[in-house]
C-alpha cells in the first residue's frame, strides 16, 4: 500500500487525491491547504485529512481543524504529488522534499531540469522507476507525447509541426483571459516542442502556441513527416488501439470541444472530464502524393489529461517495474477503455 500525499489542491490536486482514493494499491494520507475556500470544504466531507500550510487561523475559522501541519503530512507519506502553481514545487523540494528524503512528483509548470526525469506513462514509464523525483509534463506536452509517441512506433518520424491553440482560463478561473482577443505566443518555437523532447528524446518538433477565449479544452492542429507511408484508415485503427487516445466522430456529433465535454458529463465521468486525448477521424488526412504526411486535430482536456499520469508516476517512482500493467490498473478505475 503506497502513501500519498498531495501537496497543493487545486484543480490538479484535488483530482490526483480522488484518483490516488480509488486505487487499491494507494491510501491517500492527506491533501494540504494554505486557507478555507470550497476546496477544503470538499476535502472535509469527503473524509480527507487536512494538513495546514503556512498556519491554519484561516481553516479554524471556518470549522475545519487541521489534522497537523505539511511537515506532519510528510511524515507519514511515502510520495509527495506536488500540484502546486509553477516554481513553488521547486520551492517546496529544497525547503521539505530534499531535507526530509521523501520522493516527490511535479507537474508540468516546473521545468525539466528540477527533476531530470519528465514522464508521459506509455512513452517512457522505466525512465522514473525508483527515481526519488520525476516530472508530470504540461497538459499539452502530455496529448502530443501521446499520440506522437503511437505514430513515431508505428511509421517512424521525421519531424513535427504543431499548433496548440489553449484555452485562455480553466472554467472557474475569473482572473485570467483572454475575453475578446486571440493571443499569439512569441516566442518561436513555443516551449511545448522543446518539452517534448524531454519525453520523447528523438522527435524532431517545431511547435507555435495561442490563447483564445474558450475555458473548455485545448485543440492541436499537427502535421507529421512520417518515414513510412500510412493511409488514414490504419492511422485510424492506430489511434482506436492506442491507449489514452479516443477517436471521435462527427456522425456522433462530437464536433467541437463543448460538444466532447458534454459527451463526458453523460458518460458519467467523474468531474466530467475527459483525460483522454480525442483525436476527430475526420480530422485525419494523408497527402495524396508521397503518402508520409499526415496531419491531424486533437483536443486535450488541460484540467484531467494528466491525472492519469500521476498516479502511474507514483506506482513508477516507488519501484513497480511493469508499466503496462500500471497503465491497465489506472485506465480501469478510470473507466478508460
Amino acid at each position: 500500500m503506497i502513501k500519498v500525499g498531495i501537496v497543493g489542491y487545486g484543480t490538479i490536486g484535488k483530482r490526483v487525491a480522488d484518483a490516488v482514493a480509488m486505487q487499491k494499491d494507494m491510501k491517500l494520507v492527506g491533501v494540504t491547504a494554505h486557507s478555507y475556500s470550497f476546496n477544503t470544504e470538499v476535502a472535509k466531507q469527503k473524509g480527507y485529512k487536512i494538513f495546514a500550510v503556512d498556519g491554519d487561523s484561516d481553516l479554524k475559522l471556518n470549522g475545519i481543524k487541521p489534522d497537523g501541519d505539511i511537515n506532519n503530512l510528510l511524515e507519514q507519506a511515502d510520495v509527495i504529488v506536488d500540484a502546486t502553481p509553477k516554481k513553488i514545487g521547486k520551492e517546496n523540494l529544497g525547503r521539505y522534499y530534499k531535507p526530509k528524503k521523501i520522493k516527490a512528483i511535479f507537474q508540468g509548470g516546473e521545468k525539466h531540469e528540477v527533476t531530470g526525469t519528465s514522464f508521459v506513462a506509455q512513452c517512457n514509464y522505466n525512465e522514473a522507476v525508483n527515481k526519488d523525483y520525476a516530472r508530470i509534463v504540461s497538459c499539452n506536452t502530455t496529448g502530443l507525447c501521446r499520440t506522437l509517441h503511437a505514430v513515431d512506433k508505428r511509421y517512424g518520424i521525421t519531424s513535427v509541426h504543431a499548433t496548440m491553440i489553449r484555452r485562455g482560463a480553466d472554467p472557474w478561473d475569473i482572473y485570467h483571459g483572454p475575453i475578446n482577443a486571440i493571443v499569439p505566443v512569441l516566442e518561436m518555437p513555443s516551449h511545448h516542442g522543446p518539452d517534448v523532447q524531454t519525453v520523447l528524446h528523438n522527435i524532431e518538433i517545431f511547435t507555435t502556441a495561442l490563447s483564445v477565449p474558450s475555458t473548455l479544452m485545448h485543440l492541436h492542429t499537427l502535421t507529421v513527416d512520417l518515414k513510412k507511408k500510412a493511409s488514414v484508415d490504419d492511422v485510424v485503427e492506430l489511434f482506436k488501439n492506442s491507449t489514452r487516445i479516443r477517436v471521435v466522430r462527427n456522425a456522433e456529433h462530437l464536433r467541437s470541444t463543448a460538444e466532447i465535454m458534454e459527451f463526458a458529463r453523460d458518460i458519467g465521468r467523474l468531474r466530467g472530464d475527459m483525460p483522454e486525448i480525442c483525436v476527430w477521424q475526420e480530422a485525419i488526412g494523408i497527402t495524396a502524393n508521397a503518402h508520409n504526411k499526415l496531419l491531424y486535430m486533437q483536443a486535450v482536456h488541460q484540467e484531467s489529461d494528466v491525472v492519469p499520469e500521476n498516479i502511474d508516476c507514483i506506482r513508477a517512482v516507488t519501484g513497480f517495474k511493469d508499466g503496462d500493467k500500471s497503465i491497465e490498473i489506472t485506465n480501469k478505475s478510470f473507466g478508460i477503455r
